[in-house]
């Protein structure tokens, strides 16, 4: 399904609900299949968050044959891995995409065979499909490299409460994403689970079961956010979209949006019924943007259209981990900015564009099987005329992303 988004404008003022952070959801959908006393709330409604409950649930049937598909979502690839890993006298078969058949998961599943696990390559070395068959964990010591994805060491530290004698996991060279690590600790914590982060070692304590019963409230999702901050900084002054439900303290790394996105004349309050406003304060022309996003690099891709619509130029860092993710996301964004008319340049962990003061109209933007590719380059229809190639790829992580840009003012014709 492609879409044509007409140049439109936003509304002055919209109120939206986004649903809850796909991270959080999945972690505490894992902690749960673990502990089932815990009951959560705002969970996410997208594709990835429906296959882990699918997959972590009792529902034979989903496991044809043994074999779970998890389609294009990596996370629940790295979080079942672990799961299964330790689930005594399960079998089966993880597959997914063509895609994720191509994703890595050497390094995690090296860290759970030092752990005694037993997991096998179906096809070929290194990557998905996986034969993980369950069984006991009394190893408690384990390495693994830091710098490709933050999602094998959260994998582990899931599992950890559960193995007999906990985990106690050693991270190799620079560590990549750290608050999603924080977050998996923040979420431990949150249920009674003893850890500690301390150099580059990670220890957490065995607990068998939780005796009270927990009801874990999820955040919405800061990810999703972003598109509204890139919609926000492109349009008018005055211009003011409320969003719910958000944290103050938040476990999100994506959250880095509200101190990024001053530079683009975009300005944050937290209400005190949990919602946040971001508005359009002012139209400064801003510097060319320098951002490290090693901490959250899910943002790069709104930052870099951000920049691109507004004029001027960009150097992004920490972006290493693009490259394994739905598709090299990297050379995706060069390939999409430069049809639009954009200079832009990328190496293995990095992006440069150019300022630009034209954008080319009626562009069709693939989106390469890749929910925030499609997402990140929505609002340039505030811009000019734009098409969006496969847009249903959103469902992934937003379902209803199209839906609520029309009831913001945008134009979208199927």
């Amino acid at each position: 399904m492609n879409l044509e988004l007409k140049h439109s404008v936003c509304n002055l003022q919209s109120t939206l609900s986004i649903t809850g952070s796909k991270s959080e959801t999945n972690r505490l959908l894992l902690l749960q299949a673990l502990y089932p006393n815990i009951t959560i709330e705002n969970a996410s409604n997208s594709d990835d968050s429906e296959v882990m409950t699918k997959a972590l649930s009792d529902d034979l049937s989903f496991q044809l044959a043994g074999e779970i598909d998890i389609h294009h979502a990596g996370t629940a690839m790295r979080f079942l891995t672990a799961y299964f890993a330790q689930k005594e006298g399960s079998e089966v078969v993880l597959t997914g995409s063509g895609r994720m058949k191509e994703r890595p998961i050497k390094i995690l599943v090296d860290a759970l065979h030092q752990l005694g696990a037993k997991i096998e390559y179906v096809e070929n070395a290194g990557f998905p499909p996986i034969k993980v068959t369950g069984q006991k964990i009394t190893k408690h010591k384990v390495s693994l490299k830091a710098d490709v994805s933050s999602q094998y060491i959260s994998a582990l530290l899931l599992i950890a409460p559960k193995l007999e004698n906990g985990l106690e996991l050693t991270l190799e060279g620079e560590i990549t994403s750290i608050p999603y690590i924080k977050m998996t600790l923040a979420l431990l914590n949150e249920i009674e689970v003893e850890t500690s982060f301390e150099e580059n070692t990670i220890k957490v304590n065995p607990k068998s079961q939780i005796p009270n019963p927990k009801t874990q409230i999820i955040e919405s999702d800061w990810s999703s956010a972003s598109y509204y901050y890139s919609i926000i900084a492109l349009s008018e002054i005055g211009t003011k979209i409320t969003l719910s439900s958000y944290k103050q303290n938040s476990l999100q790394g994506d959250s880095a949006l509200v101190e990024i996105y001053k530079n683009f004349g975009v300005e944050t309050i937290l209400n005190s019924n949990n919602t946040i406003s971001i508005s359009k304060i002012n139209t400064h022309n801003p510097k060319p943007e320098t951002h490290n996003l090693n901490n959250a690099p899910d943002i790069a891709q709104t930052i870099a259209v951000t920049c691109f619509g507004l004029g001027i130029g960009c150097h992004l860092t920490g972006l290493h981990t693009l490259k394994i993710k739905e598709t090299d996301r990297l050379e995706a964004l060069k390939t999409e900015l430069t049809k639009l008319g954009a200079t832009i340049s990328v190496s293995n962990n990095s992006l440069t564009l150019e300022p630009s003061l034209k954008i080319n109209s009626d562009i069709k933007i693939a989106t390469y099987q890749d929910h925030r590719m499609a997402m990140a380059f929505a609002p340039l229809a505030l811009k000019t005329d734009i098409i969006i190639e496969n847009a249903a790829v959103v469902s992934k992580s937003y379902p209803t992303f199209w839906h609520d840009l029309r009831s913001i003012g945008f134009q979208i014709i199927e």
